[in-house]
């Protein structure tokens, strides 16, 4: 770099300009900046050496001291990089450079997982590994994937990427500035279904209705599914896959299904506590809630004419690319040992 400094400060001396400074030295064209700031500074001070810069100097970094500072994290990755450069007396400068330039770390928020059990781990491997050849990539056809999901009235808000662009805080308005809460807001917990081929109707619960065996039978199971033979899949056989919940797993329900849908995915053949197997859970529900809830509600009904609308937009090719995760996430699970795979 030095070299290349007082190399361009003698031909510029010499009567040369920038433009031939850069061919005569067969510098890249992105060099530019670095020639005309070098020719600045000789203007400047007489110097080629980069300006004194302000501020407290960043600490020496050693090999052995990035040592000592990953085995710390190996013990405990939550630690901050301002408490270990405190505990370790080195600038915070230094210990950032060490743990991102040199370590090749990033900061990531930790995310809130569902509890995975010992035995839940193994069923989940055990189930996933004997529905392989059922979810290939050219059996997700026929698969219509089921779910419930809960949505308030309130605006949907993700604190990670939910920002705002602005000199200060105090210059924006309020409606922008903050995401208000209240408690206990009012609420609709809604069905739907996807499947590679389309989409049914959304169901919405009632207020103050529990689903049991009976209602979910009643609301869900008669009216939508028994159309979604013809309406979806062209008067063919569709496989139904839910979810744990007691409602579907109960003796009644199965055995509905079992009468009426024997390709159905019955209580031993889903993973348990598999919502990351779900496209509905690991994609399309929040697709739909950050459209239908970026604004806050007044009503219910105002809730779900939104939702309706939004659940009509998402693309097709949007629901089909959702569902063609599933089999890599499948194998993932497999991989991890029943483990988390997000």
């Amino acid at each position: 770099m030095e070299r290349e400094r007082s190399a361009i400060v003698e031909l510029f001396t010499k009567g040369h300009p920038s433009r031939e400074i850069l061919k005569i030295l067969k510098l890249p064209l992105n060099r530019r900046k670095f020639v005309y700031r070098t020719i600045r500074r000789y203007k400047d001070t007489g110097k080629v050496e980069d300006r004194a810069r302000s501020g407290r100097p960043c600490s020496v970094t050693t090999p052995s001291l990035g040592k000592v500072i990953a085995q710390r994290i190996r013990r405990n990755p939550r630690r901050s990089i301002r408490k270990m450069a405190l505990d370790l007396k080195v600038s915070r400068c230094a210990m950032t450079k060490i743990v991102k330039r040199d370590l090749g770390m990033s900061s990531f928020k930790r995310k809130k997982v569902h509890f995975l059990s010992q035995l839940v781990k193994e069923k989940r491997v055990a189930r996933c590994k004997g529905a392989l050849g059922r979810y290939a990539v050219e059996n997700l056809e026929k698969i219509l994937f089921s779910d419930e999901k809960i949505f308030t009235i309130q605006e949907a808000t993700n604190v990670q990427n939910d920002r705002i662009l602005a000199s200060s805080p105090s210059k924006v308005d309020e409606k922008f500035r903050y995401v208000s809460r209240i408690q206990n807001p009012k609420s609709v917990m809604v069905w739907a279904g996807l499947s590679k081929m389309g989409r049914t109707p959304l169901v919405f619960v009632p207020q103050g209705v529990k689903i049991n065996s009976i209602n979910y039978r009643e609301m869900v199971l008669e009216p939508v599914l028994k159309n979604i033979g013809r309406d979806m899949f062209g008067g063919t056989s569709f496989v139904f896959q839910q979810d744990g919940a007691p409602a579907h797993t109960s003796n009644v329900t199965q055995s509905w299904l079992h009468d009426n849908f024997p390709g159905f995915i019955t209580k031993e053949g889903w993973p348990p506590y598999s919502p990351d197997l779900n496209p509905m859970d690991y994609s399309v529900w929040s697709i739909l809630e950050t459209k239908a809830c970026v604004n806050s509600h007044t009503s219910i009904k105002s809730l779900k004419r939104k939702l309706c609308q939004e659940w009509n937009k998402i693309p097709q090719k949007t629901l089909r690319a959702a569902i063609e995760a599933l089999p890599d996430r499948i194998t993932r699970v497999i991989q991890n040992e029943g483990g988390y795979i997000e």
